[in-house]
């Protein structure tokens, strides 16, 4: 008996008008979730790749336009949704065009962001540029510290670029010796380019090697391994053949190309 009036509480509890609606609105704001992810993600992929901490004015501005956009639709179910998708289609299209122009016009380029600025030149602070920035000389001390420099005398330039981060050109005498400085021929670092991922072949990369599928699978076939069982394998400046298996990871090996 208690158990079918505790169902009929619950009949009860679901049919009334405002739990109905308020499991309406969730659902409508998972539906706003899946569908404005794929549809920011296609915009940020139109925008441009982007170091988020390289962002100029302009983008760190789109970015909070579209994040305060997408926050507030998802937050509150009465704001149409076709709105919302409309906004961000239209900031991606305001940063497209702003980019391009940009590229263009080193004037306008200068109206929508910062230019880099000298703050030690030969040594010495360049106070008037550091009240331009709003920067301190403690910020700059902490920054050289980062590229380790301890002493001001040490730098022959130091500029802060657009995006806040320090540039440092230390004087000869302080810098790093080179083994160009020593006249020492530096043989050429081998470069290794990976041409299977967890048992796919990388296709662009073997093209750019001139080197054919076919040629792998013969390869692999050579050393008694099939393509499934590659977890990774890379070339090493067209001279080994680098595999590492999925199942015996210990068993790398590095063997010489045959053409």
């Amino acid at each position: 008996m208690d158990s079918s009036l505790g169902g009929l509480n619950i009949i009860v509890l679901l049919t009334n008008g405002e739990d109905m609606e308020t499991l309406f609105d969730m659902a409508k704001v998972l539906g706003r979730i899946i569908t404005i992810l794929p549809l920011m993600l296609f915009m940020a992929l139109f925008m441009g790749r982007r170091s988020i901490g390289e962002l100029p004015v302009f983008d760190f501005l789109v970015i909070l336009s579209l994040g305060a956009v997408v926050g507030a639709d998802i937050a509150d179910p009465k704001i149409e949704h076709i709105h919302t998708a409309f906004a961000i289609v239209a900031i991606a299209l305001l940063q497209r065009v702003v980019s391009e122009i940009s590229i263009r016009s080193v004037k306008f380029r200068k109206w929508i962001t910062f230019e880099p600025v000298i703050v030690v030149n030969d040594g010495k602070l360049n106070a008037k540029n550091l009240k331009q920035i709003k920067y301190t000389v403690d910020n700059i001390l902490e920054l050289l510290r980062e590229y380790g420099v301890f002493n001001l005398d040490e730098v022959q330039l130091a500029v802060v670029e657009a995006n806040g981060k320090l540039s440092v050109y230390k004087k000869p005498e302080k810098a790093p010796v080179t083994p160009q400085d020593l006249n020492i021929s530096k043989p050429k670092g081998n470069i290794a380019y990976p041409i299977i991922i967890e048992g796919r072949i990388i296709k662009k990369t073997l093209a750019s090697l001139n080197l054919e599928e076919a040629w792998l699978l013969e390869q692999l076939n050579c050393q008694g391994k099939k393509l499934d069982e590659v977890f990774f394998a890379m070339v090493v400046e067209n001279r080994y053949l680098h595999i590492s298996t999925r199942y015996e990871p210990v068993m790398d090996t590095e063997i010489p190309l045959s053409f």
